[in-house]
């Protein structure tokens, strides 16, 4: 059975999207000397910003959104194998539209 999370509040669970390899020069770098990308999908979303008054303030993001965020965001997490990144919905710097898609098509 795979475990499931479900962020609390502003938070979302982001799944880093692997780039592809690449060789400079002819020489492939090693995986430690790569930096981790800063692109990743939503997977799931918290139920919003709690306000003063009780309210709660939605989000912009939704599950399935690719997303930008900064190279030392959120807070690394692994469930099942897989590895995850936990972040607040204002460390996010903004949604991408359009990639992806029109290679789908």
């Amino acid at each position: 059975m795979a475990a499931t999370i479900r962020p609390l509040y502003d938070r979302v669970i982001v799944k880093r999207i692997a780039e592809t390899e690449q060789v400079r020069g002819g020489i492939i770098i090693p995986d430690t000397a790569k930096e981790k990308p800063q692109e990743g999908e939503v997977i799931a979303v918290g139920s919003g910003k709690l306000r003063d008054d009780g309210s709660r303030t939605p989000l912009d993001v939704k599950v399935g959104d690719r997303v930008l965020f900064g190279k030392y965001s959120g807070s690394e997490v692994k469930i099942d194998g897989e590895e995850f990144l936990i972040m607040r919905e204002d460390e996010i710097l903004g949604i991408i539209e359009g990639k992806g898609q029109a290679a789908a098509k």
